[in-house]
């Protein structure tokens, strides 16, 4: 035993791992003893023994796994980690345990199992299980399966989904073992236990005896619910619970605690698998569905009916079918076969769900229409359909269609439609059944249940019952104001009767837990499976019960209907107590009357009523009030005592006292008395009669607002209202609109019926009395406040004099919030009264659209518009949409009925007309607006196509698509687009702008939603693909929606998502996750419940910048600020502002309560007085001021808005002590304070007075020194967008001061689109703004110079003139540096960067890197020398950096360099205006000239033309057109400049007159022409230039949109000409050298057409056709090494490749042609080429020379023959030919042999020649005799005994071979007479020849040196265009600058391409080694 005492040492871990089993063993006991004795779960200890639980688990041993099991046990149970060995141990349980013999070890495997579940690893050991069911051993199958069943039966369904094993369980009952079939039938039990019926269609196809086994044992399964009886680690309460009652043994009593928690709602829908139906439809249906014969109709149903049966259907495109089959039911003559379509809908509406919802609103109105049918069975399939539709939609979508039909004639369809409505409501809770629903159901119904049909009457009880039992008494009693008694009774009864879908649990819960205290704690309890509104319901019950017991008395279960309907959210609000039930009274005659009121009153008063005298009257009126003062409210008469009063004389009393006690009797009585609408009906036509007294007016007002709390403002404003405009006297109807819109500010505007008054106050807006007009406005006003905007649809007709007193109204509510209601609440149970207000009045804005008179355009859409819509011809389907377009305009509002158009309209969004799918769009977007809120129905069939719309390729279709989008969106809400798959099938498609777009508008919307549907989820994988998307814009697009998207969904579930990606994708895209977790926005609130809302925002709001806000909700330094929009109603919170300041205290701790205190009771309503003195306050406080400067300043923004001048003079003034306290502090402003600030300060730039405008200024000036310029041009130019003229020419001076002090870079986005923002003022109405706009452009002119022109762009001529006029005038010279900025910027920033650690993050980076930028764009400014200015600024920061470079480059330049720019020595400081002529030919030429060219390339039309026309009569004029010399490049790149910019721009510009484009083209080609024929200036023309210039114009030649034009051609015409012209005249070297290089580049370019190679090589034939004459001119040794550079990017094997031959024969062509002109002589021009072995080039030249010698040397032979052969090869060099005559001789008898030698030659000389095809065709005798031959002549001519060719060299030869090249050699070798001579001569003259021609082992630099014979060019091939272009543009820039300073800096002449641009290129040739010198030595000088 001595090993055992080795194991025995080891710890225990040790002895776990051990080889030995029992060390195994012995390590497992000890570890599970060690494992119970652990306290803490979170000891170290347990982390040792991670890796080594699976071991546990899996041990080989049989013995040592038992124990190891009981320890893995122990150690899942206490040990905190072991969470993370769930997979590992599950996997070894399931594969390692289950299948052992023991049954101890099962056991203890399903026990591991059942705790890893407890500690909530649920998920992970589920899956595991389910992967052991498709083992191949039936025991490890068996285990999984009873593991499955204890965990459901212990831990509920909740927490095992049972989704993934219902999928499951149809295969294991077709197991072939009985115990793997007996074991999933009792999980089948367990399942059915759980979710009982659900089951049931997942396993309907299993065999049936199983399905009846299962069904007997089913029956068994007790009925009591289920409940978890095993809990989670977090669900202990819930557990200690569970055990109490347990111990109490009374399971019934708490049972309902969480019987809802535990019943989840498992839908056996989600348990099916979708079934794809549409492609198993018969092929002929839709035919048979049309047929004549109804069998074959029927039999076409009955395929249907046998598909929908499928109980749930894949979604697809079913429009066709529905549309088939409704008309089938709508139009089908044969009932059998409309009760069968009937059924197919039912069938397809159950399959579908949610997606059968788009097709609802069409199917509807046909089936309620259709409820005429007698016949039952017809009937009831009709019903079954319409119910099933229904639950695919919501009522709000089908309310429209449902109300229409309610109106019909027919008393079936009457009936129908009312049950139909009774069984929808049981469907809704009191969330789905608004009050706005109710409203108009609730009227329709009202009508039903007095019809005279009594089916059509029970129908109406029905519903309305429902009604009252789903949404409350409280919601449906003000809709049943008028019913009597005993119909109310009838619908309370029916009310009683009806059984909810929703309601029945929670009111069985509620009546449970009746009086139990603990109501409402489950719901705290987390569980995915509880559906939502059960644990409201559950919540809620509870304290609802109570109050329903209380008020009705009677057992709860008849009690309060909300409590039954559970889920209540009506039934939530505090609930009305008895007081506040409607008083019905019955109306009583004049006796009952007199006998009540003769109890109450003395018998004295009743007497003097009607006596004669008045002070009896009066007496009698002050007896009267005192009895009603002293009556109590329960015994008071209400109704007699006000027949009293107005019995006679009644309200025609004549002495005003009288009156007056008489009106103040009925308010007290209305006051104190139970008042019903009887009594107040009584009284109200005299209230209304004196309301216009001048003496009695006030007492009835207040009579009637007494009425109005007593019976409720809507009823009565109503009664009142009516009965004021059926009287004639327009001072009652004026004082009655007065009464009115202060009772809606007192009560509120809840319940009022808009619709009826607005006709009322149109009838009052066309009065002809000015009071009552007046009064109406101003009632509108106050109902704007509630409405909002909605409410100006209704007066759009009105005239425009009445509409604009009626804006003006809307506009003084701007900003205002309704005031909160003071009256008519007090009956309100305190619970809740306002809640219930608040819900009413977000309702109101959306009633009101809904009360918008619509009109139905359904008729208009008729089948022959939808077909026009889908017409092939284009034209047509436009006249289409022009025609449902012109319906739109025509009806404004309409009815949601538009037939078959969303089909129509939907096509044409694909369109290929991309001008139609812009003008459907339109339409769509005009029909949101006229179709409101019920737009919803359409969003799946119409608005997710318009999103498809967003992958257009077109810019301006995608906005168009946007804008559609949002338009639909803002009546819809986002609900409906994100409910569904669609919007994730948009997000699928890989299409770049589709994703962006889509991601944008979601990123956009997103945050704005308090919540989303759950479907967003399915985005989300598509969003993580977008994440890594080639297309970048796709990406960032997905990261900036990535922070929404979480913010919705959490990040748990976003990670959770990115399991199914690659490792890659996965690993950055959490990494995304992660960042985006860190940025991601709160939701946002719920709206602030104030029973009021703000309408219009403040007048600066639209300035208010996004940001700010935003930011401010992610930044720790408030929770929320209050927005300048909310501040100025009701000042700031003092607790925000505490909370604001604690967060900030950077400094002076002390001193800020006090500053805040101060502050805190600045609400807007302050006194001058206090005002002043709080702002004297803080000037004291310095140190506070810091701590909380956002707070202190935008309280002073709400000072702005004080009328009184002196507060705001005041405020002015402690502004610029602030900011001069800031500025000497280092302080920055924040973005958040800037932009929460500086909008309102600049609204105040506007003010009338001269004194606030100049402080305004002043502060303005200041603000820049604690927040960069360049973030205050956004802010100040904003302000030029103000209505206020004042405003705007202060904010454009102050923009010209910021350009003046910190040069362009603070002109903001660009200094181009600031510049053109700036020049649009030009054109301002008003002088001033003219003058400011003027003086700030001439302001930058005279910082940037003549650029500003390019960058203001094209101006009006007016707005031009009146510019240049300025500038002329202005006269002033580019001034020095910004000294403003030099002073104060650098030493700020020193300061900055040493204190900015104790700042708030400030921009001090900003001003640094501002500074940087500011040097950096002095040095470029250099350069370029766009910005002279700047120079001196460059010097001064030099001198700044402690004199560490002293710069002597001015100098140098001036003194040296003059004789370069020979032309500038007169300046001549401002030559602006361009004389049209040049008549005064003095030195200042070349300026004008210049000028004019730089308007050439101008970007406006006009200007170019002009400019060209100069110059065109300047080159016409012989002795003028010198003038031009030097200038010609610049102008040429002017020229193609223009062109380029016309193809860009010009000709996309659709605004653009093509006419125009014509004229400027035909200038362009005109005035070039001209030049071209001028050939000394032609040649001016340098290679980069040429090689542009021909670029441009042979893209015009191809350019398919001219050919368009009307005059197209004749352009095209022209540039033909203009290019041979360009081809002759220019220099040949230059425009050879251009069209290679042009060649190359088109050829290298993919995107380049070979239309255009094409033309590039014709131009070159064209060369080669002139060489002959211009060859001598030529500089050979440039062009060749343009070849050769061409022949190394293009060897002989890549050009062969082309698509065309042309290339090549090009090539050869021309090689052929130099050699034919130069002879030998052409290989002494190879001088200039390096490296000859990097092209073919020179073997090519010297194949070349070779073969034409060769040539000449047959001619003795056949002298004509080889002569026509070579000219032919000469010219035409075509392989073919010589080989075809090659092989005719091999073919003929005679020639035979010099044919095989030619040809042996020929292959020789060409290695890569192919012959195949010549061979191919021959026969095989003749192939194999050609292949003989030329093997013997090989070895011929190798062997030694080598013979001559047959024909001798004769002195004829040697005649003709020595023109040929002056360097053969001269003397004849061997004889004259043509005798055999021998091989080694010829060998040996061979040899020289080859060393002549540089060929063979002859190496070239052997050869005299030839570069005596040509200096180097004096040009590099060819000067890169862009560099040309950079010189030509700098030159343009600086005609002027150049002529005003003699200092022109070196790098001037640097950048001008080493000034042969600058002068004649001559004597650039001879200055440039003396440039070079200089340069070498001004870098030297700088080093």
């Amino acid at each position: 035993m001595g090993d055992d005492s080795e194991w025995m040492k080891l710890p225990i871990d040790q002895k776990c791992e051990h080889k030995l089993w029992k060390a195994r063993l012995n390590g497992y006991e000890e570890a599970l003893k060690l494992f119970q004795k652990i306290d803490d779960e979170k000891s170290p200890e347990w982390s040792k023994y991670l890796g080594l639980i699976k071991k546990f688990v899996t041990d080989s041993n049989a013995v040592a796994q038992l124990k190891g099991l009981e320890a893995a046990l122990a150690y899942v149970e206490n040990a905190h980690v072991a969470g993370k060995t769930t997979g590992e141990v599950a996997s070894g349980v399931v594969n390692k345990v289950f299948n052992q013999p023991k049954a101890r070890a099962k056991e203890l495997g399903l026990d591991i199992c059942l705790m890893y579940i407890e500690i909530e690893k649920g998920e992970a050991i589920q899956e595991e299980l389910l992967k052991g069911l498709d083992n191949k051993n039936p025991k490890i199958i068996v285990a999984c399966i009873e593991t499955l069943r204890k965990a459901l039966s212990e831990f509920g369904s909740k927490i095992i989904s049972l989704k993934p094993i219902i999928k499951v369980l149809p295969k294991l009952f077709e197991s072939r073992e009985k115990a793997v079939r007996d074991e999933a039938k009792l999980l089948a039990v367990e399942i059915y236990r759980w979710i009982r019926d659900a089951l049931r269609p997942p396993l309907q196809n299993i065999n049936s005896v199983q399905l009846k086994e299962l069904e007997e044992e089913w029956i068994k399964v007790s009925s009591a619910v289920p409940r978890q009886t095993r809990f989670l680690r977090s669900q202990q309460e819930l557990k200690a619970k569970f055990e109490q009652q347990q111990a109490v043994g009374g399971d019934t009593d708490g049972g309902g605690d969480d019987e809802e928690e535990t019943v989840p709602q498992v839908d056996a829908y989600e348990l099916l698998e979708a079934v794809e139906i549409l492609s198993k439809l018969p092929k002929d249906f839709y035919e048979k569905i049309e047929a004549k014969k109804w069998q074959e109709r029927k039999e076409a149903l009955e395929a249907v009916e046998l598909l929908v049966k499928n109980p749930k259907l894949e979604s697809g495109d079913y429009a066709d079918l529905v549309k088939v089959l409704k008309k089938v039911v709508g139009k089908d003559t044969n009932v059998m076969l409309v009760a069968l379509a009937a059924k197919c809908l039912s069938g397809l509406a159950t399959g579908l769900r949610k997606k059968f919802g788009q097709y609802a609103g069409h199917v509807v109105p046909t089936i309620l229409e259709k409820f005429k049918e007698k016949k039952p069975q017809v009937v009831q399939a009709l019903q079954e359909a319409i119910d099933a539709i229904f639950l695919t939609t919501t009522l709000q979508n089908l309310s429209e269609d449902i109300l229409a039909v309610m109106d019909n004639k027919n008393p079936t369809i009457k009936q129908q439609t009312s049950l139909f409505i009774a069984r929808s409501f049981r469907h809704c809770t009191p969330s789905t059944l608004p009050k706005s629903l109710l409203k108009p159901f609730c009227a329709a119904l009202l009508k039903h249940i007095n019809d005279s049909a009594p089916e059509v009457r029970d129908a109406g009880f029905e519903a309305l019952g429902t009604a009252l039992k789903v949404a409350g008494e409280k919601a449906v009693n003000p809709f049943l104001a008028d019913v009597d008694k005993l119909k109310l009774d009838r619908i309370k009864e029916c009310a009683e009767k009806v059984e909810l879908v929703y309601g029945k649990k929670a009111g069985g819960a509620a009546e449970k837990r009746e009086g139990k205290p603990v109501a409402g704690k489950t719901a705290a309890l987390p569980g995915p499976g509880a559906d939502k509104e059960t644990k409201d319901a559950a919540t809620k019950a509870g304290p609802l019960k109570k109050a329903s017991a209380v008020k009705s008395g009677v057992p709860p279960k008849k009690g309060k209907p909300a409590t039954a309907a559970g889920a209540g959210g009506a039934g939530a609000k505090g609930k009305k107590g008895p007081e506040t039930k409607e008083i019905f009274e019955s109306e009583l005659s004049m006796e009952v009357c007199e006998e009540k009121a003769a109890a109450v009153l003395p018998a004295s008063c009743i007497q003097q009523l009607d006596s004669g005298n008045w002070k009896e009257r009066l007496a009698c009126m002050e007896e009267f009030q005192k009895a009603v003062e002293l009556m109590e409210r329960s015994e008071m008469p209400c109704q007699a005592l006000v027949r009293m009063l107005a019995k006679k004389p009644g309200w025609k009393e004549t002495n005003f006292q009288v009156m007056q006690m008489k009106l103040h009797i009925v308010a007290l009585i209305a006051q104190k008395g139970n008042f019903s609408k009887t009594s107040a009906q009584v009284v109200l036509d005299g209230l209304v009669d004196k309301v216009g007294d001048v003496k009695c007016g006030s007492n009835a007002k207040e009579a009637m607002t007494a009425i109005a709390e007593a019976c409720q403002l809507p009823w009565t404003a109503e009664q009142v209202v009516a009965t004021a405009f059926s009287q004639k006297n327009p001072k009652n109807q004026s004082e009655t609109l007065n009464w009115l819109s202060n009772a809606i500010k007192e009560f509120g505007f809840s319940g009022l019926n808009v619709k009826a008054f607005i006709s009322n106050v149109k009838t009052a807006l066309a009065a002809t009395n000015p009071a009552v007009r007046t009064s109406a406005i101003t009632l509108l006003g106050v109902m704007y406040l509630y409405v909002g905007p909605p409410l100006r649809m209704f007066f759009e007709d009105e005239k425009p004099a009445l509409l604009s007193q009626i804006d003006a109204e809307f506009e003084k509510m701007q900003g205002q919030t309704a005031p909160t209601p003071t009256r008519g609440i007090s009956r309100h149970s305190a619970g809740g009264g306002d809640d219930g207000e608040e819900e009413e009045q977000e309702e109101v804005g959306n009633d009101v659209v809904d009360l918008l008179p619509r009109t139905d355009i359904g008729d208009k859409i008729t089948a022959e518009l939808v077909s026009k819509i889908g017409d092939k011809n284009w034209k047509i389907r436009k006249e289409g949409l022009d025609e449902v377009t012109s319906i739109l305009n025509e009806a404004k509002f309409i009815h949601p009925n538009i037939g078959e158009l969303p089909a129509a309209l939907k096509n044409r969004l694909n369109d290929s007309n991309k001008i139609l799918v812009q003008q459907t769009l339109s339409i769509l977007q005009q029909l949101a607006t006229a179709m409101g809120p019920n737009i919803k129905q359409h969003v799946k069939n119409l608005g997710i196509p318009v999103i498809t719309v967003l992958g257009d390729s077109k810019n301006n279709v995608r906005a168009a698509a946007l804008a559609t989008v949002n338009a639909w969106a803002e009546q819809t809400g986002m609900k409906e687009w994100l409910e569904g798959e669609d919007l994730s099938e948009e997000l699928k498609k890989e299409n770049p702008f589709l994703r962006q777009e889509l991601l944008g508008w979601l990123a956009e919307k997103l945050p704005t939603l308090r919540s989303v549907p759950s479907d967003l989820l399915l985005c989300v994988p598509h969003l993580y693909s977008c994440l890594e998307d080639r297309n970048g814009d796709v990406r960032k697009k997905a990261q900036d929606a990535l922070p929404f998207f979480m913010m919705h969904l959490g990040f748990e579930k976003m990670a959770k998502a990115t399991g199914k990606l690659k490792p890659t994708s996965k690993d950055q895209v959490l990494a995304m996750l992660e960042k985006a977790k860190a940025n991601m926005p709160a939701k946002p609130a719920p709206p602030a419940k104030s029973s009021s809302r703000v309408v219009g925002g403040t007048a600066p709001a639209k300035f208010q910048p996004g940001s700010a806000f935003a930011d401010d909700l992610g930044s720790n330094t408030m929770e929320s600020k209050p927005d300048p929009k909310k501040a100025k109603a009701g000042g700031l919170s003092s607790k925000t502002k505490q909370s604001n300041v604690n967060s900030n205290i950077s400094k002076g701790n002390a001193s800020l309560p006090k500053a805040n205190t101060g502050l805190s009771k600045g609400s807007s309503s302050l006194t001058k007085s206090q005002s002043i003195k709080q702002i004297e306050h803080l000037e004291s406080e310095k140190d506070g001021v810091i701590s909380c400067l956002d707070l202190i300043l935008k309280w002073l923004t709400l000072r702005f808005f004080d009328t009184n001048t002196s507060v705001l003079m005041k405020t002015l003034e402690y502004l610029k002590l602030l900011f001069n306290m800031l500025s000497q502090e280092e302080y920055h402003l924040t973005e958040n304070e800037a932009s929460s600030f500086i909008p309102y300060l600049i609204l105040k730039v506007g003010e009338p007075k001269d004194v606030i405008r100049k402080d305004v200024r002043a502060i303005l000036n200041r603000m820049c020194l604690i927040y960069p310029a360049s973030k205050m041009f956004p802010f100040i130019m904003e302000g030029t967008k103000s209505k206020n003229s004042k405003q705007r020419a202060e904010c454009l001076e102050e923009l010209g001061c910021l350009v003046e002090s910190y040069g362009m870079n603070v002109c903001q986005p660009t200094p181009g689109k600031a510049l053109k923002e700036m020049a649009t003022h030009i054109g301002d109405r008003d002088n001033t703004v003219r003058n400011a706009a003027l003086n700030t452009i001439v302001t930058v002119y005279n910082v940037h110079g003549d650029q500003v022109f390019k960058l203001i762009g094209n101006l009006s001529e007016k707005d031009m003139s009146m510019l240049e006029e300025r500038i002329k005038r202005s006269a002033k010279r580019p001034s020095a540096a910004p000294v403003r900025q030099a002073e104060e910027k650098p030493q700020r920033t020193q300061n900055i960067s040493a204190n900015s650690g104790m700042m708030r993050k400030g921009p001090a980076e900003d001003m640094s890197s501002k500074l940087n930028q500011n040097r950096n764009m002095g040095s470029h400014s250099e350069t370029t020398h766009t910005v002279p200015r700047e120079f001196q600024l460059d010097l001064d920061e030099i001198e700044n950096d402690n004199g560490t470079v002293r710069c002597e480059m001015p100098a140098l330049v001036q003194h040296k360099l003059d004789d370069i720019f020979e032309p500038v020595l007169i300046p001549e400081p401002k030559i602006r205006a361009v004389s049209p002529h040049f008549d005064d030919m003095h030195s200042n030429t070349a300026s004008t000239i210049n000028f004019v060219i730089s308007q050439v390339a101008s970007g406006d039309i006009n200007t170019s033309i002009q400019a060209l026309t100069q110059i065109d009569e300047v080159l016409k004029q012989e002795d003028k057109a010198e003038a031009m010399s030097g200038h010609i490049d610049q102008f040429l790149i002017a020229t193609f400049m223009q062109l380029r910019l016309i193809y860009n721009t010009h000709m996309a510009d659709e605004k653009l007159d093509k006419d125009e484009i014509v004229r400027l083209y035909s200038c362009i080609i005109g005035s070039m022409i001209t030049l071209f024929q001028i050939e000394s200036l032609a040649r001016e023309a340098s290679t980069g230039v040429l090689k542009d210039l021909m670029h441009g114009l042979i893209t015009l030649m191809l350019d398919s949109r001219v050919e368009d034009l009307e005059e197209g051609e004749q352009v095209i015409r022209s540039v033909n000409l203009l290019v041979v012209k360009v081809l002759e005249k220019s220099d040949q070297t230059n425009i050879l050298s251009a069209l290679l290089v042009l060649l190359q580049d088109s050829l290298l370019a993919t995107a380049s057409s070979p239309k255009f190679s094409e033309l590039v090589m014709k131009c070159l034939w064209r060369m080669v056709r002139l060489l002959p004459e211009t060859i001598n001119s030529i500089n050979l040794d440039r062009i060749l090494l343009d070849i050769h550079i061409f022949m190394k990017v293009f060897p002989k094997e890549k050009l062969k490749q082309c698509k065309s031959d042309f290339p090549i024969r090009t090539l050869k062509t021309l090689l052929h042609t130099l050699c034919k002109l130069k002879g030998p002589k052409i290989l002494d021009h190879l001088t200039m080429i390096d490296n000859k072995n990097e092209s073919e080039l020179e073997a090519h030249l010297c194949r070349v020379m070779k073969h034409s010698m060769d040539q000449s040397g047959k001619a003795d032979k056949d002298t004509e023959k080889g002569a026509s052969r070579i000219e032919e090869k000469a010219s035409k060099a075509k392989v073919n030919d010589i080989l075809a005559e090659i092989f005719k001789k091999i073919g003929s008898k005679e020639n035979t042999k010099e044919g095989l030698a030619e040809l042996y030659e020929y292959k020789k000389k060409y290695s890569d020649a192919d012959i195949e095809p010549f061979l191919k065709n021959s026969s095989q005798f003749f192939q194999s005799y050609v292949e003989r031959g030329l093997r013997l002549i090989e070895t011929e001519r190798e062997g030694k005994g080598r013979i001559a060719p047959s024909t001798g060299i004769s002195s004829q030869m040697e005649g003709t071979c020595v023109p040929v090249s002056t360097h053969t050699v001269s003397s004849s070798i061997g004889n004259t007479n043509g005798e055999e001579v021998g091989p080694s001569v010829y060998l040996e003259r061979l040899k020289i020849l080859r060393q002549r021609c540089g060929l063979d082992n002859a190496k070239q630099e052997d050869r005299p040196p030839l570069t005596s014979l040509l200096s180097k060019p004096t040009l590099p091939t060819v000067a890169s265009s862009t560099d040309m272009l950079h010189s030509k543009l700098s030159q343009l820039r600086e005609s002027r600058e150049q002529y005003q300073h003699l200092d022109l800096d070196c790098n001037q002449t640097h950048s001008s391409g080493i000034g042969t641009t600058l002068a004649s290129p001559s004597s650039a040739a001879a200055n440039i080694d003396d440039l070079k010198k200089r340069l070498e030595r001004i870098k030297s000088s700088r080093k």
